[in-house]
Parts: structure tokens; sequence; C-alpha cells
């Protein structure tokens, strides 16, 4: 019997001996953020320069005579933990000549509603045809929108002063889609 209200007793000295604080001190926190002042961001009008490192949006880039990079080798989506990229091979013929070696990718999309931005992608390339801009702004309001074609993804061609010039494509025409897993 002792034994048996001994470890009772020690269940419940153990609970009584823990510290009671006052219930206004618990509001401590709300009191003293409360009275802060508040830090506004003026998003629209002024954005925040990115870090030099940034994830942001993706870019399949060219070599500077204008053939791509991209040798349609298909790693980048083989490394997509979120199976957001869809890549098809084909082969270059003499006529019709995209990359400098025997295959380019010939449909590259990227699913941006599945892609986490973590950068494996970019990680996975051997050529170093896909890396990632510090562009953030991926929201749209359709659904097809957000899946980015090739030629949505292609860098434009350098200009006579080495400057990429920006590529200016219409985002409502999404005809040409291959969904492939999605």
């Amino acid at each position: 019997m002792p034994a048996e209200s001994s470890s009772a007793g020690s269940a419940r000295g153990d609970a009584s001996k823990l510290p009671r604080k006052n219930p206004v001190a618990g509001f401590g926190v709300t009191f003293k953020d409360v009275f802060k002042k508040r830090l506004t961001e003026q998003y629209p009008e002024y954005k925040k320069p990115t870090a030099p490192r940034f994830h942001g949006r993706h870019q399949l880039n060219r070599h500077p005579d204008g053939l791509e990079k991209c040798i349609g080798c298909e790693l980048c989506a083989w490394a997509c933990p979120a199976d957001a990229i869809y890549v098809e091979g084909a082969d270059n013929t003499e006529e019709e000549r995209y990359s400098p070696g025997e295959r380019y990718g010939r449909v590259y999309q990227i699913n941006y509603l599945r892609c986490i931005l973590c950068g494996l992608c970019v990680e996975a390339c051997p050529t170093r045809a896909l890396t990632m801009t510090n562009e953030y702004e991926l929201a749209d309001r359709s659904r097809e929108s957000l899946i980015y074609t090739k030629e949505e993804l292609l860098a434009g061609l350098e200009d006579g002063n080495g400057r990429i010039a920006p590529r200016d494509l219409p985002r409502h025409d999404r005809t040409g889609l291959l969904p492939g897993a999605w």
C-alpha cells in the first residue's frame, strides 16, 4: 500500500510543482507588438531586389551563335521531384539544326503549378542549358498560362553589344500544349 500511495503522490506532486504564471503575463508579447511601428511594403510600385543566387523562373540558354544549349537529354525532367518538367527530344538534321549536337529539345514545358523552384533541374543539366532567373512574379489568372513552353523559356538572342534582347511573347495563346503526365 505505501508503494502505491507514494507513486500516486509523486505524480500529483510533480504536477503541483509546475510554475503557475499570471494569465495576464501571456499577453505581454501581444501588448509589446501592438505599439510597434508597422512596416508597409510598397510592393507593386517598388520591388525589392533579390539575392544574386535567387531561384526564380527558369530560362533555356543559347550558345553565342544562337543555337540552343538544350540537347533533349531529359535529365532535368528525371531530377525534378515535383514532376513539373516535360521534355521530348528529337534528332537534328542538316536542314533543321537547333543545337550543335545530334539532338535537341523539340518540346520543353515547365508546369509552374507543380514546380517548387528547388533548382535540382539546373544541377542535373549537363550543358548548363537550364538556369534560374531572378524573376519571381509567376501568378496568373488561369492554370493553362502557368505551363511555360519552350518559346517562353528560351533566352532572347544577343544583339551586337553582347546584351540579350528581351523576348516579348503573348501569354494568352496557349495552343499546342502537351500535358504529358500532368
